[in-house]
This record gives C-alpha cells, sequence and structure tokens, in this order.
C-alpha cells in the first residue's frame, strides 16, 4: 500500500459507507465512516493497523462487505 486508498459502497439513506487507509511510516490509519453530502462526514472508527492486516482488509472489504476503490470523497 503506497498511497492512500478509499473503498467505498453505497448506504441505505442515499449517502455512502467509506474507509479509508492512509499508511503512515510503519503502520496504516484506517478511518471508517459515512457521507451524505451535503453534511460533514461521520467519522464511525478510526485505528492504527500493521501494513499487512490493512492490506487483508482491505481486500476483504472489497470481496466480501461491497465496496469499491474510489477517489477520495472530501
Amino acid at each position: 500500500m503506497a498511497g492512500p486508498l478509499w473503498l467505498v459502497r453505497p448506504s441505505r439513506d442515499g449517502g455512502c459507507d467509506y474507509v479509508r487507509f492512509l499508511p503512515a511510516q510503519e503502520k496504516v490509519e484506517v478511518r471508517e465512516g459515512s457521507h451524505l453530502p451535503p453534511q460533514m462526514p461521520l467519522l464511525k472508527r478510526r485505528q492504527w493497523v500493521q501494513l499487512a492486516e490493512a492490506e487483508a482488509r482491505s481486500l476483504h472489504l472489497q470481496q466480501e462487505g461491497g465496496y469499491r476503490c474510489s477517489e477520495p470523497l472530501f
């Protein structure tokens, strides 16, 4: 994971759920939330994980969770 990665899926309220992976030195910041424009994004969870765990989580979210790669939402 060389740079930021955004994963997005549609939510029931017309907005979207997102997960952002942001590599920083030896760990990856993972932010999970939802966004319904024009409202401010809602951050549900934020944590730091090892690179291998971030890559595995990204793959799982895409295969099982219905998430797709996206351009940055905001």
